[in-house]
């Protein structure tokens, strides 16, 4: 397989943005680009959205509120789904 160079210009800022976001995906900017165009010609148009997976302002409320409750000494705590039944009456 031969290759060729694709010379692209773009604002820095997106450049940087994105790059972090491969990072994270485990992915290198040449390999989101290849990935885009061969799926774009097997798709024949604009394929697919590749994204972080980013909690919404209720989840990462639940997950605080739930790491307060957690370092609480007066919350309950269960070693069991057993003893949360009896405790809940189930």
């Amino acid at each position: 397989m031969s290759t060729t160079n694709l010379n692209i210009r773009i604002d820095k800022s997106i450049k940087n943005q994105a790059e972090e976001i491969f990072n994270e995906l485990g992915l290198s900017m040449t390999t989101a680009v290849n990935i885009f165009l061969r799926t774009t010609i097997r798709e024949h148009g604009i394929p697919f959205e590749l994204k972080l997976d980013i909690p919404s302002k209720t989840t990462i409320e639940a997950i605080e509120k739930g790491r307060r409750m957690m370092s609480d000494p007066t919350t309950p705590k269960y070693s069991s789904i057993d003893e949360l039944k009896a405790a809940l009456d189930i």
